[in-house]
């Protein structure tokens, strides 16, 4: 199979990856559950991998860096924690349903602050007509998981600031791939998987808390015990339950991969790969390719269609040739209709580290044979 649904997960992960979670199934307990030796290496497993994801993200301690399942996990626990029922968030164009959906929930005016795709300063006008209006908290994805354009995020904190309205920052296209550091944007929470970018297991992820975070989940923390409200510390107060110490021991292990191939060396990689599909792509009679003349303007990520061919029969198409791609709306219907590709959705390819320029070349190969048919 060549892999080109990265930015889903990145199916191929360091073998330290592996060996870590292997090691922490073999000696690892829960954490702040006893004081015997193996619950006591889950609590230095999780202290460590606290320690080197504020340093690697610009948080100011390792106690703000909270678990989570998933980034969906930590966006809800970011939006629920500033923007009351019935609130107001201003959103970029090109956010996931993870936004979306806890949004409708809470009954919140939406204002999307759509641009055309690559479109900077559109969206930073957009951005900051709807600021002007007042906002409990402000949403913004680094980057689309649709078509890989990076959004401006350090000039929307900028206004966020200038407007004293808080920023969520979704980071699930761009951990591990762009820096961050969240001390530099001011932001109030950022939310990142572990399972993409960061080369971690599904069911990991990260909550960077610049501000104060409501409970999404109560339960036991293995602190304060004998009090029936949930601590009001972090990173206790968001962590109710069993620890996922495997995938944690794994998402360690995806962190040092990446700072010791640096998110600069991924991101050229993945840059370069993507603009030898999209050059391929656009030598091949009726698909339209959407990528950025800038390439400093995308990620490792490429949405393109065919003329006359709907994307999930090109997907499938695809995939009887041993290419993995994903076809539809990719969870991200204001992307799509920001960028004009509904009702029809998109077929993405995405990379990683892992990728090559064979499995470009393979990709193209597929396509050539699957429309001469």
């Amino acid at each position: 199979m060549t892999y080109l649904d990265s930015a889903a997960t990145t199916f191929q992960k360091p073998p330290s990856v592996r060996a870590a979670m292997l090691r922490a199934v073999q000696t690892m307990s829960s954490p702040g559950r006893g004081g015997y030796a193996s619950a006591r290496a889950a609590e230095e497993l999780l202290f460590r991998t606290r320690t080197l994801a504020a340093e690697t993200f610009g948080v100011a301690s390792p106690e703000r860096v909270v678990f989570t399942a998933s980034a969906t996990h930590g966006l809800n626990v970011a939006i629920k924690s500033l923007v009351p029922r019935g609130g107001r968030a201003v959103i970029s164009g090109y956010e996931h349903n993870a936004v979306t959906r806890p949004l409708y929930a809470l009954d919140a005016e939406t204002a999307v602050a759509e641009s055309p795709l690559f479109d900077a300063d559109a969206c930073l006008r957009a951005f900051d007509r709807e600021l002007r209006r007042g906002a409990d908290a402000a949403v913004c994805a680094t980057a689309s998981n649709v078509f890989g354009c990076v959004l401006p995020i350090a000039e929307v904190a900028a206004l966020c600031r200038r407007f004293r309205v808080p920023l969520i920052v979704d980071a699930s296209q761009s951990a591990g791939v762009l820096p961050l550091d969240m001390a530099a944007l001011g932001a109030a929470f950022v939310a990142m998987p572990g399972h993409k970018g960061l080369y971690a297991p599904q069911g990991t992820g990260l909550l960077l808390c610049g501000a104060d975070a409501a409970t999404l989940l109560e339960g036991g923390t293995g602190s304060a015990s004998l009090e029936q409200a949930m601590p009001d510390f972090l990173p206790d107060r968001l962590e109710a339950g069993t620890h996922n110490v495997p995938g944690i021991a794994g998402l360690e292990a995806g962190l040092r991969y990446v700072r010791r191939m640096t998110p600069e060396r991924i991101a050229c990689h993945e840059r370069r790969l993507i603009r030898r599909a999209a050059e391929g792509l656009r030598r091949l009679s009726g698909v339209t390719v959407y990528a950025s003349e800038d390439a400093e303007r995308q990620l490792g990520v490429l949405s393109f269609n065919v003329a006359g061919r709907e994307p999930e029969d090109v997907a499938e198409a695809l995939a009887e040739r041993g290419i993995a791609v994903r076809a539809g709306y990719h969870c991200a219907p204001t992307a799509h209709r920001s960028a004009g590709t509904l009702p029809r959705g998109t077929v993405r390819a995405s990379v990683s580290a892992f990728s090559t320029d064979a499995d470009v070349d393979a990709l193209l190969r597929a396509m050539r044979a699957a429309l001469s048919k």
